[in-house]
Protein backbone atom coordinates (compact mmCIF):
# COMPACT_ATOMS: atom_id res chain seq x y z
CA UNK A 1 0.00 0.00 0.00
CA UNK A 2 1.32 3.34 -0.56
CA UNK A 3 0.22 6.77 1.11
CA UNK A 4 -1.90 7.71 -1.59
CA UNK A 5 -4.75 6.84 0.58
CA UNK A 6 -3.96 9.83 3.48
CA UNK A 7 -3.95 12.64 0.21
CA UNK A 8 -6.91 14.59 -0.21
CA UNK A 9 -9.46 14.35 -2.89
CA UNK A 10 -8.02 17.71 -4.62
CA UNK A 11 -4.39 16.61 -4.49
CA UNK A 12 -5.33 12.73 -5.92
CA UNK A 13 -7.61 14.49 -9.20
CA UNK A 14 -4.39 16.95 -9.90
CA UNK A 15 -1.79 14.33 -10.04
CA UNK A 16 -3.74 11.79 -11.79
CA UNK A 17 -4.95 14.74 -14.31
CA UNK A 18 -1.36 15.40 -14.75
CA UNK A 19 -0.26 12.06 -15.70
CA UNK A 20 1.79 12.25 -12.22
CA UNK A 21 -0.03 8.79 -11.00
CA UNK A 22 -2.86 6.88 -12.47
CA UNK A 23 -6.32 6.75 -11.37
CA UNK A 24 -5.82 2.63 -10.90
CA UNK A 25 -2.54 3.27 -8.45
CA UNK A 26 -4.86 5.01 -6.44
CA UNK A 27 -7.45 2.68 -7.05
CA UNK A 28 -5.36 0.30 -6.00
CA UNK A 29 -4.53 1.57 -2.71
CA UNK A 30 -8.08 2.75 -1.81
CA UNK A 31 -8.52 -1.24 -2.36
CA UNK A 32 -5.88 -2.18 0.22
CA UNK A 33 -6.68 0.37 2.90
CA UNK A 34 -10.71 -1.46 2.78
CA UNK A 35 -8.68 -4.77 3.36
CA UNK A 36 -6.82 -3.29 6.08
CA UNK A 37 -8.90 -1.27 8.07
CA UNK A 38 -12.65 -1.88 7.60
CA UNK A 39 -12.69 -4.91 9.09
CA UNK A 40 -12.38 -3.50 12.32
CA UNK A 41 -14.96 -0.83 11.33
CA UNK A 42 -17.70 -2.28 9.13
CA UNK A 43 -17.79 0.67 7.41
CA UNK A 44 -18.24 -0.51 3.66
CA UNK A 45 -20.75 -3.29 3.49
CA UNK A 46 -20.82 -4.11 0.11
CA UNK A 47 -16.89 -4.29 -2.13
CA UNK A 48 -16.86 -3.20 -5.40
CA UNK A 49 -12.69 -4.09 -6.51
CA UNK A 50 -13.34 -5.16 -10.00
CA UNK A 51 -15.98 -2.37 -10.75
CA UNK A 52 -13.35 0.23 -9.22
CA UNK A 53 -10.42 -0.78 -11.17
CA UNK A 54 -12.59 -1.19 -14.32
CA UNK A 55 -13.47 2.83 -13.80
CA UNK A 56 -10.02 3.84 -13.05
CA UNK A 57 -8.69 2.18 -16.07
CA UNK A 58 -11.59 4.53 -17.94
CA UNK A 59 -10.03 7.71 -16.00
CA UNK A 60 -6.72 7.18 -17.14
CA UNK A 61 -7.56 5.97 -21.05
CA UNK A 62 -9.41 9.42 -21.51
CA UNK A 63 -6.77 11.15 -20.12
CA UNK A 64 -4.34 8.85 -22.22
CA UNK A 65 -6.36 10.29 -25.11
CA UNK A 66 -6.50 13.92 -24.56
CA UNK A 67 -9.80 14.19 -22.71
CA UNK A 68 -10.96 15.78 -19.48
CA UNK A 69 -11.57 13.08 -17.03
CA UNK A 70 -13.40 15.45 -14.62
CA UNK A 71 -12.95 17.82 -11.42
CA UNK A 72 -12.75 14.24 -9.25
CA UNK A 73 -10.52 12.44 -11.88
CA UNK A 74 -10.00 8.96 -10.15
CA UNK A 75 -11.15 10.27 -6.61
CA UNK A 76 -11.84 7.01 -4.60
CA UNK A 77 -15.63 7.75 -3.65
CA UNK A 78 -18.08 5.84 -1.34
CA UNK A 79 -21.88 5.26 -1.93
CA UNK A 80 -24.58 4.80 1.04
CA UNK A 81 -26.47 1.89 0.51
CA UNK A 82 -30.00 3.69 0.31
CA UNK A 83 -29.01 5.09 -2.39
CA UNK A 84 -29.41 3.42 -6.14
CA UNK A 85 -26.43 2.52 -8.15
CA UNK A 86 -26.62 0.71 -11.31
CA UNK A 87 -26.62 -3.07 -10.99
CA UNK A 88 -26.53 -2.96 -6.75
CA UNK A 89 -29.45 -3.23 -4.19
CA UNK A 90 -30.27 -0.18 -2.50
CA UNK A 91 -30.94 -2.09 0.52
CA UNK A 92 -31.62 1.04 2.99
CA UNK A 93 -30.04 -1.76 5.61
CA UNK A 94 -33.18 -4.02 5.37
CA UNK A 95 -33.00 -7.77 4.52
CA UNK A 96 -36.81 -6.76 3.00
CA UNK A 97 -34.79 -4.89 0.26
CA UNK A 98 -31.39 -6.68 -0.31
CA UNK A 99 -32.14 -7.77 -3.80
CA UNK A 100 -33.56 -4.73 -4.99
CA UNK A 101 -31.75 -4.22 -7.52
CA UNK A 102 -31.15 -1.02 -9.11
CA UNK A 103 -31.57 -0.25 -12.65
CA UNK A 104 -29.92 3.33 -13.00
CA UNK A 105 -27.80 5.21 -10.94
CA UNK A 106 -29.26 7.81 -9.27
CA UNK A 107 -28.89 11.29 -10.41
CA UNK A 108 -25.92 11.75 -7.09
CA UNK A 109 -24.10 9.04 -8.34
CA UNK A 110 -24.64 9.40 -12.21
CA UNK A 111 -23.17 13.45 -11.11
CA UNK A 112 -20.11 11.77 -9.07
CA UNK A 113 -19.26 9.10 -12.48
CA UNK A 114 -19.45 11.97 -14.70
CA UNK A 115 -17.07 14.07 -12.52
CA UNK A 116 -14.46 11.38 -12.88
CA UNK A 117 -15.03 9.86 -9.23
CA UNK A 118 -13.81 6.33 -9.02
CA UNK A 119 -16.33 4.16 -6.55
CA UNK A 120 -14.81 1.45 -4.39
CA UNK A 121 -18.16 1.00 -1.97
CA UNK A 122 -21.19 1.24 -0.75
CA UNK A 123 -21.08 2.10 2.65
CA UNK A 124 -23.55 0.97 6.13
CA UNK A 125 -27.09 2.79 7.25
CA UNK A 126 -29.12 2.12 10.18
CA UNK A 127 -32.10 0.18 9.06
CA UNK A 128 -34.67 2.90 7.32
CA UNK A 129 -31.97 5.15 7.55
CA UNK A 130 -33.59 5.87 11.17
CA UNK A 131 -31.20 6.52 13.19
CA UNK A 132 -28.21 8.57 14.86
CA UNK A 133 -26.37 5.01 15.22
CA UNK A 134 -25.18 2.53 12.73
CA UNK A 135 -26.26 -0.93 13.26
CA UNK A 136 -29.00 -3.15 11.03
CA UNK A 137 -30.15 -6.84 11.34
CA UNK A 138 -28.37 -7.30 7.58
CA UNK A 139 -25.14 -5.63 7.09
CA UNK A 140 -24.10 -5.34 10.81
CA UNK A 141 -22.78 -2.92 13.13
CA UNK A 142 -20.59 -0.09 12.25
CA UNK A 143 -17.72 1.47 14.13
CA UNK A 144 -15.97 4.82 14.95
CA UNK A 145 -13.12 4.43 13.96
CA UNK A 146 -11.77 7.24 16.41
CA UNK A 147 -13.52 5.41 19.50
CA UNK A 148 -15.41 2.40 19.30
CA UNK A 149 -17.40 3.33 22.59
CA UNK A 150 -18.70 6.14 20.55
CA UNK A 151 -21.11 6.06 17.99
CA UNK A 152 -20.20 7.00 14.02
CA UNK A 153 -23.26 8.74 13.86
CA UNK A 154 -26.31 7.67 11.39
CA UNK A 155 -27.87 7.67 9.21
CA UNK A 156 -24.26 8.16 6.67
CA UNK A 157 -22.70 6.35 9.65
CA UNK A 158 -20.64 4.29 7.22
CA UNK A 159 -19.57 6.89 5.10
CA UNK A 160 -17.91 9.27 8.15
CA UNK A 161 -16.27 6.34 9.50
CA UNK A 162 -14.90 5.10 6.22
CA UNK A 163 -13.37 8.45 5.23
CA UNK A 164 -12.25 9.45 8.55
CA UNK A 165 -10.63 6.23 8.36
CA UNK A 166 -9.00 6.93 4.87
CA UNK A 167 -11.32 4.89 3.02
CA UNK A 168 -12.07 6.49 0.21
CA UNK A 169 -11.07 10.61 -0.14
CA UNK A 170 -14.81 11.40 -0.33
CA UNK A 171 -18.31 10.12 0.59
CA UNK A 172 -22.11 10.35 -0.11
CA UNK A 173 -24.30 10.83 2.55
CA UNK A 174 -28.09 11.83 2.83
CA UNK A 175 -29.33 14.16 5.32
CA UNK A 176 -33.05 14.52 6.74
CA UNK A 177 -32.63 14.60 10.41
CA UNK A 178 -29.11 15.49 10.83
CA UNK A 179 -27.72 12.07 8.45
CA UNK A 180 -24.72 14.01 6.98
CA UNK A 181 -24.03 16.59 9.67
CA UNK A 182 -24.16 14.43 12.57
CA UNK A 183 -21.56 11.49 11.31
CA UNK A 184 -19.23 13.77 10.05
CA UNK A 185 -19.57 15.29 13.95
CA UNK A 186 -18.92 12.04 15.60
CA UNK A 187 -16.47 10.75 13.55
CA UNK A 188 -14.17 13.93 13.24
CA UNK A 189 -14.26 15.30 9.37
CA UNK A 190 -16.97 17.77 8.11
CA UNK A 191 -19.99 17.08 6.17
CA UNK A 192 -22.64 19.48 4.07
CA UNK A 193 -26.29 18.93 4.78
CA UNK A 194 -27.07 20.75 0.84
CA UNK A 195 -30.06 23.30 0.67
CA UNK A 196 -32.98 21.97 -0.81
CA UNK A 197 -33.26 21.44 -4.72
CA UNK A 198 -28.84 21.96 -4.61
CA UNK A 199 -28.09 18.31 -5.47
CA UNK A 200 -30.54 16.16 -7.77
CA UNK A 201 -31.20 13.11 -6.22
CA UNK A 202 -33.86 10.41 -6.43
CA UNK A 203 -34.55 6.72 -5.96
CA UNK A 204 -36.03 5.15 -9.02
CA UNK A 205 -36.01 1.45 -6.99
CA UNK A 206 -38.90 3.08 -4.51
CA UNK A 207 -40.42 5.73 -6.66
CA UNK A 208 -40.85 9.10 -5.67
CA UNK A 209 -41.30 9.92 -1.84
CA UNK A 210 -43.75 11.49 0.01
CA UNK A 211 -44.15 15.36 0.75
CA UNK A 212 -42.05 15.19 3.80
CA UNK A 213 -39.44 13.73 2.40
CA UNK A 214 -39.50 15.53 -0.49
CA UNK A 215 -38.80 18.86 1.13
CA UNK A 216 -36.29 17.70 3.63
CA UNK A 217 -33.95 14.84 2.43
CA UNK A 218 -31.01 15.96 0.28
CA UNK A 219 -27.71 14.24 -0.57
CA UNK A 220 -24.42 16.08 0.49
CA UNK A 221 -20.49 15.18 0.73
CA UNK A 222 -18.05 14.08 3.62
CA UNK A 223 -14.61 14.48 3.51
CA UNK A 224 -11.42 15.64 5.43
CA UNK A 225 -11.05 18.81 3.74
CA UNK A 226 -12.99 21.93 3.69
CA UNK A 227 -11.67 22.24 0.29
CA UNK A 228 -12.64 18.72 -0.67
CA UNK A 229 -16.43 18.94 0.46
CA UNK A 230 -16.60 21.90 -1.79
CA UNK A 231 -14.93 19.99 -4.68
CA UNK A 232 -17.94 17.07 -4.05
CA UNK A 233 -20.45 19.73 -3.90
CA UNK A 234 -19.80 21.00 -7.47
CA UNK A 235 -19.61 17.59 -8.83
CA UNK A 236 -22.91 16.18 -6.85
CA UNK A 237 -25.02 19.71 -7.68
CA UNK A 238 -24.40 19.09 -11.57
CA UNK A 239 -27.90 19.77 -13.52
CA UNK A 240 -30.13 16.42 -13.63
CA UNK A 241 -33.57 16.83 -14.74
CA UNK A 242 -34.88 13.74 -13.32
CA UNK A 243 -35.46 15.55 -10.05
CA UNK A 244 -38.32 17.96 -10.22
CA UNK A 245 -36.73 19.43 -6.94
CA UNK A 246 -33.22 20.51 -8.81
CA UNK A 247 -32.89 24.11 -9.15
CA UNK A 248 -30.03 26.01 -11.54
CA UNK A 249 -28.54 27.80 -8.66
CA UNK A 250 -24.73 28.68 -9.14
CA UNK A 251 -22.64 27.49 -6.00
CA UNK A 252 -20.99 30.76 -5.78
CA UNK A 253 -23.32 33.94 -5.22
CA UNK A 254 -22.43 37.79 -4.59
CA UNK A 255 -20.14 37.91 -1.78
CA UNK A 256 -22.50 39.05 1.93
CA UNK A 257 -21.20 40.63 4.67
CA UNK A 258 -19.32 39.25 7.10
CA UNK A 259 -21.56 38.94 10.15
CA UNK A 260 -22.21 35.41 12.31
CA UNK A 261 -24.97 35.31 15.12
CA UNK A 262 -22.99 32.74 17.80
CA UNK A 263 -25.84 30.85 19.64
CA UNK A 264 -24.56 28.44 22.04
CA UNK A 265 -27.99 27.61 23.15
CA UNK A 266 -30.78 27.91 20.56
CA UNK A 267 -34.29 27.60 21.99
CA UNK A 268 -32.75 26.91 25.47
CA UNK A 269 -31.22 23.38 24.30
CA UNK A 270 -28.79 21.96 26.71
CA UNK A 271 -25.41 22.44 25.51
CA UNK A 272 -21.78 20.46 26.87
CA UNK A 273 -18.91 22.58 28.71
CA UNK A 274 -16.63 20.97 25.55
CA UNK A 275 -19.20 21.93 22.99
CA UNK A 276 -19.63 25.33 23.93
CA UNK A 277 -15.60 25.56 24.03
CA UNK A 278 -15.53 24.57 20.74
CA UNK A 279 -18.28 27.24 19.90
CA UNK A 280 -16.07 29.87 21.26
CA UNK A 281 -12.93 28.64 19.69
CA UNK A 282 -14.77 28.91 16.32
CA UNK A 283 -15.84 32.37 16.47
CA UNK A 284 -13.18 34.07 18.05
CA UNK A 285 -11.13 32.08 14.76
CA UNK A 286 -13.99 34.16 12.40
CA UNK A 287 -13.17 37.35 14.43
CA UNK A 288 -10.06 37.08 13.98
CA UNK A 289 -10.25 36.81 10.42
CA UNK A 290 -12.45 39.71 10.01
CA UNK A 291 -15.88 38.26 10.69
CA UNK A 292 -18.19 40.24 13.09
CA UNK A 293 -19.63 38.01 15.12
CA UNK A 294 -22.40 38.63 17.56
CA UNK A 295 -23.47 36.03 20.73
CA UNK A 296 -27.67 35.85 20.18
CA UNK A 297 -29.88 34.12 22.70
CA UNK A 298 -33.14 34.34 20.45
CA UNK A 299 -33.61 32.19 17.33
CA UNK A 300 -36.84 31.70 14.84
CA UNK A 301 -38.43 28.92 16.91
CA UNK A 302 -36.41 25.24 15.95
CA UNK A 303 -38.82 23.54 18.89
CA UNK A 304 -41.47 24.20 16.31
CA UNK A 305 -39.43 22.78 13.43
CA UNK A 306 -37.81 20.03 14.36
CA UNK A 307 -41.72 18.20 15.83
CA UNK A 308 -42.87 19.54 12.56
CA UNK A 309 -40.28 17.58 10.94
CA UNK A 310 -41.04 14.02 13.03
CA UNK A 311 -44.88 14.92 11.71
CA UNK A 312 -43.77 14.93 8.04
CA UNK A 313 -41.79 11.99 8.63
CA UNK A 314 -44.08 9.91 10.54
CA UNK A 315 -46.48 11.00 7.78
CA UNK A 316 -44.73 8.95 5.12
CA UNK A 317 -45.08 5.85 7.34
CA UNK A 318 -48.67 6.61 7.45
CA UNK A 319 -48.79 5.17 3.74
CA UNK A 320 -47.09 1.50 3.55
CA UNK A 321 -43.83 2.26 5.83
CA UNK A 322 -45.16 0.75 9.11
CA UNK A 323 -46.09 -2.48 7.42
CA UNK A 324 -41.96 -2.55 6.03
CA UNK A 325 -41.24 -2.05 9.61
CA UNK A 326 -43.37 -4.66 10.75
CA UNK A 327 -41.87 -7.09 8.05
CA UNK A 328 -38.05 -5.92 8.81
CA UNK A 329 -38.78 -6.23 12.30
CA UNK A 330 -35.42 -4.99 12.72
CA UNK A 331 -35.09 -4.70 16.85
CA UNK A 332 -33.39 -1.11 16.73
CA UNK A 333 -35.61 -0.28 14.39
CA UNK A 334 -38.36 -1.13 16.31
CA UNK A 335 -38.09 0.98 19.64
CA UNK A 336 -36.57 4.29 17.66
CA UNK A 337 -40.42 4.12 15.41
CA UNK A 338 -41.67 3.23 18.96
CA UNK A 339 -40.33 6.37 20.18
CA UNK A 340 -40.96 8.99 17.40
CA UNK A 341 -44.22 8.16 17.42
CA UNK A 342 -45.08 8.97 20.91
CA UNK A 343 -43.51 12.27 19.98
CA UNK A 344 -45.53 12.50 17.21
CA UNK A 345 -48.21 10.71 15.92
CA UNK A 346 -48.45 10.36 12.15
CA UNK A 347 -50.88 13.64 11.30
CA UNK A 348 -54.16 13.04 9.83
CA UNK A 349 -54.84 15.03 6.26
CA UNK A 350 -55.67 18.22 7.97
CA UNK A 351 -52.77 18.01 10.14
CA UNK A 352 -50.18 17.50 7.29
CA UNK A 353 -51.53 20.31 5.83
CA UNK A 354 -51.42 22.48 8.65
CA UNK A 355 -47.75 21.60 9.16
CA UNK A 356 -47.39 22.40 5.71
CA UNK A 357 -49.08 26.21 6.61
CA UNK A 358 -46.89 26.41 9.73
CA UNK A 359 -43.54 25.60 7.22
CA UNK A 360 -44.01 28.59 4.58
CA UNK A 361 -44.37 31.24 8.09
CA UNK A 362 -41.03 29.30 9.81
CA UNK A 363 -38.97 29.83 6.14
CA UNK A 364 -39.90 33.25 6.22
CA UNK A 365 -38.80 33.43 9.74
CA UNK A 366 -35.70 31.90 9.07
CA UNK A 367 -34.79 34.00 5.79
CA UNK A 368 -35.24 37.11 7.62
CA UNK A 369 -33.23 36.22 10.76
CA UNK A 370 -30.08 34.72 8.22
CA UNK A 371 -30.48 37.94 6.20
CA UNK A 372 -29.84 39.65 9.39
CA UNK A 373 -27.07 37.28 10.40
CA UNK A 374 -25.26 35.88 7.08
CA UNK A 375 -24.70 32.44 9.15
CA UNK A 376 -25.64 30.91 12.61
CA UNK A 377 -22.39 29.36 14.12
CA UNK A 378 -24.00 27.04 16.74
CA UNK A 379 -23.91 23.21 18.46
CA UNK A 380 -23.74 20.35 15.79
CA UNK A 381 -25.45 18.70 18.93
CA UNK A 382 -25.80 19.63 22.38
CA UNK A 383 -23.42 16.51 23.40
CA UNK A 384 -20.35 15.26 22.43
CA UNK A 385 -20.85 12.05 20.20
CA UNK A 386 -23.34 9.32 22.45
CA UNK A 387 -22.04 6.36 23.63
CA UNK A 388 -22.61 3.54 20.98
CA UNK A 389 -26.37 2.46 21.12
CA UNK A 390 -27.35 4.91 23.27
CA UNK A 391 -31.15 5.30 22.22
CA UNK A 392 -32.06 1.83 22.33
CA UNK A 393 -30.81 1.66 26.22
CA UNK A 394 -34.19 2.65 27.30
CA UNK A 395 -37.07 5.91 26.45
CA UNK A 396 -35.30 8.23 28.93
CA UNK A 397 -31.90 7.32 26.87
CA UNK A 398 -33.72 8.21 23.67
CA UNK A 399 -35.53 11.00 24.43
CA UNK A 400 -32.02 12.22 25.73
CA UNK A 401 -30.43 12.00 22.31
CA UNK A 402 -33.61 13.50 20.71
CA UNK A 403 -33.01 16.68 22.48
CA UNK A 404 -29.53 16.93 22.21
CA UNK A 405 -30.13 16.63 18.69
CA UNK A 406 -32.31 19.88 18.01
CA UNK A 407 -30.55 21.17 15.42
CA UNK A 408 -29.74 18.36 13.34
CA UNK A 409 -34.26 18.06 12.81
CA UNK A 410 -34.76 21.17 13.04
CA UNK A 411 -33.26 23.07 10.49
CA UNK A 412 -34.36 20.67 7.65
CA UNK A 413 -37.76 21.11 8.23
CA UNK A 414 -37.17 24.39 6.55
CA UNK A 415 -34.83 23.38 3.71
CA UNK A 416 -31.85 25.52 5.27
CA UNK A 417 -27.87 23.96 4.35
CA UNK A 418 -25.80 23.33 7.50
CA UNK A 419 -21.92 22.12 7.32
CA UNK A 420 -20.33 20.54 10.11
CA UNK A 421 -16.73 21.47 10.78
CA UNK A 422 -14.69 18.97 13.06
CA UNK A 423 -12.35 20.99 15.39
CA UNK A 424 -10.74 18.66 17.63
CA UNK A 425 -10.73 16.07 20.32
CA UNK A 426 -11.70 15.65 23.59
CA UNK A 427 -9.68 12.63 24.34
CA UNK A 428 -10.07 10.24 22.25
CA UNK A 429 -13.58 11.89 21.15
CA UNK A 430 -14.42 14.08 18.19
CA UNK A 431 -15.78 17.25 18.96
CA UNK A 432 -16.72 20.56 16.45
CA UNK A 433 -19.70 23.21 15.41
CA UNK A 434 -22.12 23.68 12.73
CA UNK A 435 -22.80 26.73 10.52
CA UNK A 436 -26.34 27.49 9.31
CA UNK A 437 -26.56 29.72 6.38
CA UNK A 438 -29.15 30.97 4.11
CA UNK A 439 -30.36 28.60 1.30
CA UNK A 440 -28.14 28.15 -1.98
CA UNK A 441 -25.28 29.74 0.93
CA UNK A 442 -23.19 27.02 1.08
CA UNK A 443 -20.60 28.93 -0.45
CA UNK A 444 -20.25 31.13 2.78
CA UNK A 445 -20.50 28.19 4.91
CA UNK A 446 -17.45 26.67 3.15
CA UNK A 447 -15.78 30.01 3.38
CA UNK A 448 -16.38 30.56 6.77
CA UNK A 449 -15.90 26.61 7.69
CA UNK A 450 -11.98 27.09 5.97
CA UNK A 451 -11.22 29.79 8.50
CA UNK A 452 -12.51 27.60 11.30
CA UNK A 453 -10.61 24.72 10.10
CA UNK A 454 -7.27 26.31 9.36
CA UNK A 455 -7.70 26.98 13.65
CA UNK A 456 -7.08 23.01 13.64
CA UNK A 457 -8.90 19.82 13.64
CA UNK A 458 -8.19 16.41 14.09
CA UNK A 459 -5.65 14.31 13.15
CA UNK A 460 -6.61 12.84 9.40
CA UNK A 461 -7.11 9.87 8.34
CA UNK A 462 -6.79 7.92 11.47
CA UNK A 463 -6.18 4.19 12.06
CA UNK A 464 -9.06 2.59 14.11
CA UNK A 465 -9.03 2.36 17.70
CA UNK A 466 -8.59 -1.15 19.28
CA UNK A 467 -12.19 -2.41 20.60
Amino acid sequence: MTNHYRKSAAEIAALVTAREITAREVAEDALARIDAVNPAINAVVQHLPEQALAEADRVDAMIAQGGDPGPLAGVPTTIKVNTDQEGMASTNGLRIQKDLIAEQDNPVVANLRKAGAVIIGRTNTPAFSLRWFCRNSLHGHTKNPRDPARTPGGSSGGAASAVAAGIGALAHGTDIAGSVRYPAYACGVHGLRTTLGRVPAVNFTSGDRQIGAQVMAVSGPLARTIDDVELGLHAMAAEDLRDPWWVPVPVHLPELPKRAALCVAPDGMQTAPEVEAALREAARALTDAGWMVTEIDTTPPLREAALRNVELWMAEYQSGGSQAILDEDDPDANHVYAMLSEISAPPDVNGLLDTLRVRAGLVRDWQMFLADHTLMLCPVSGELPFPDLLDVESAESFRRCFDAQLLQVGTPFMGLPGLTVSTGLVGTVPVGVQLVGGRYREDVLLDAGRIIEAAGTPPMPCDPSPA
